[in-house]
Parts: C-alpha cells; structure tokens; sequence
C-alpha cells in the first residue's frame, strides 16, 4: 500500500471511527456491538482496518479518562460539547497520547478535518484549538524538537 493509499485508509478510518463513537453517545451501543456493526458495512472495506479495530476498543475503554484529559484542555463544562466535538476530540487525544508514529500535526489536521466534514459550521475552529492545547501537553518533545530543528 502507497503511501497516499495508506493515507486515505487511514482518513476514512478515523471518519468511521467518529461515527462509531456518535452512535455509542447517541444509541448507547457497547463497542463490541459496534465493532461488528462496522465490520458489516461496505464503507469497511477501504478504511485502515489495523487502525479503526486497534482505536475504536481502546478508545471505548479509556473514554472516561480520556474525557478526564478533555475536560482540562477545554473552556465549557465537557457535557456541553456536541457528539461529534467530543467523538473528534477523543480520536484526537487517544491519538496524540498513544499513537506518536502519526505526528501531532497530523492528528490536528485530521481532527480539524473531521470537524468540518461531519460537526457544526465553526467547529473545527475549536477542535483546532484545543488538539493544540494537547499536543503542546502529550507531545511537547515532539513540539520543542520542530521548533527549534
């Protein structure tokens, strides 16, 4: 797989995983639940399979601690984020905290783009803002090693 395949794989794993985590706030499913669901769908098929099968069970099991990092990252109280905010800002975090083979500027990339596809209008304004407050948290060797190479 090429890189710009692996790419695009590796995005629209991510977009499925925001839909997985929306309709686990929504509907309630265990992950379990929506790990086979998602097997089952067409849109399976082209996504980094590795990917979405690692990060949708460990986000579901760490999500409380994951919103724990949130919540010290944002300026509202953690229930007033829409679904989709939260579903971006968890992929997001888990991603910076435990997957540093993608590199931070990636990941808010991403996590801007995932916003602007599936979130409101101004969303990804914020989920820029605050994937930059984690990175400058999770990854600061990463942030201080650019800055001054």
């Amino acid at each position: 797989m090429n890189q710009s395949t692996s790419s695009g794989a590796r995005t629209r794993a991510r977009e499925l995983l925001v839909q997985a985590l929306y309709q686990k706030q929504i509907a309630g499913h265990e992950c379990a639940e929506l790990l086979e669901q998602f097997h089952e769908q067409t849109a399976y098929e082209r996504v980094d399979q590795a990917f979405f099968d690692e990060a949708l069970p460990v986000i579901c099991e760490s999500q409380a601690e994951l919103e724990n990092t949130i919540d010290g990252l944002i300026d509202r109280p953690l229930e007033q984020l829409d679904p989709i905010e939260l579903s971006v800002l968890l992929i997001g975090v888990w991603e910076l905290g435990s997957r540093i083979d993608v590199p931070y500027r990636v990941v808010i990339n991403e996590g801007v783009n995932l916003a602007k596809r599936f979130g409101a209008t101004d969303g990804h304004k914020y989920i820029n803002a605050c994937l930059d407050v984690a990175a400058q948290s999770l990854r600061s060797t990463e942030i201080g090693a650019q800055e001054s190479g």
